[in-house]
């Protein structure tokens, strides 16, 4: 029997979609939960292929579920949203031995993990060179880690280093570079850092996003860049990382003064 949705003036598949939201926020479809099929779907609300479909894409966008090739699609188990404060960067943090992923981490609550997946030499792709001022194609120290919490991917970075720097310090080629990071390495061989500057700008994410994130097609990212410079003017590393939108809040501390 198929199920009636009340007339709100919305677009049936908006209230198709308004429907499965309040049961995803009641708990009657839970973390984990596989939504009812599409057919399911259109019998129950007598509603053609083309709105139910609507409808999922409308949950997808707002974070609630994701579709898994082949298989459905599922609520979201969603990890605490963590805080990426700039605080995070604080000398403090670093001589705890907690690089800065460990400091958001204990903030949210939750427990974090990592997966590098590459450190090595690569050519500078331009963009990279010009923020770490050395030609194009400069031979850099590239390292590449996939970020967990409880489980869940949520974030990728890579960041990127001088060679001229990097080649001294022999830590920063480990998987593990050890306690407080590769700034508290990089200050430990006299590179003290002076100031972090981060540019946000929220996008759709690629495939490789996607994939990397086990996110959604159509899912929006944070891709935040960042820039290390040194108390002698150089900028010692570059990082870029995405993020999945629906698990971070940016939180900036601001001065005031001059």
């Amino acid at each position: 029997m198929a199920t009636s949705t009340r007339d709100s003036g919305k677009p049936k598949y908006l209230q198709i979609a308004d429907d499965l939201v309040q049961q995803i926020k009641g708990k009657d479809l839970p973390p984990g939960e596989q939504l009812p099929s599409e057919s399911d779907l259109m019998e129950k609300y007598a509603a053609s292929q083309g709105t139910v479909r609507k409808a999922f894409a409308e949950l997808r966008a707002t974070g609630l579920i994701e579709t898994r090739h082949g298989k459905g699609s599922y609520v979201k188990r969603r990890p605490p949203v963590r805080r990426k404060s700039s605080d995070r960067f604080r000398r403090s943090h670093r001589t705890a031995g907690k690089a800065a992923y460990l400091a958001e981490a204990e903030q949210a609550g939750s427990t974090p993990s990592v997966s590098v997946l590459y450190v090595g030499p690569i050519d500078a792709p331009e963009e990279i060179a010009e923020r770490l001022s050395v030609p194009a194609g400069a031979k850099v120290l590239a390292r590449r880690r996939l970020y967990f919490s409880d489980g869940i991917p949520t974030e990728e970075a890579t960041s990127y280093l001088p060679w001229d720097i990097a080649k001294d310090i022999p830590e920063l080629f480990e998987e593990n570079p050890g306690g407080g990071g590769i700034y508290a390495r990089l200050e430990e061989h006299g590179h003290v850092l002076k100031e972090l500057s981060e540019t946000v700008r929220v996008r759709l994410a690629t495939k490789q996003e996607i994939a990397a994130l086990s996110l959604s097609p159509g899912s929006p990212i944070i891709h935040l860049t960042r820039n290390a410079e040194s108390e002698a003017g150089r900028v010692i590393e570059v990082c870029d990382t995405f993020m999945a939108a629906d698990q971070f809040v940016l939180e900036y501390r601001i001065p005031a003064d001059d």
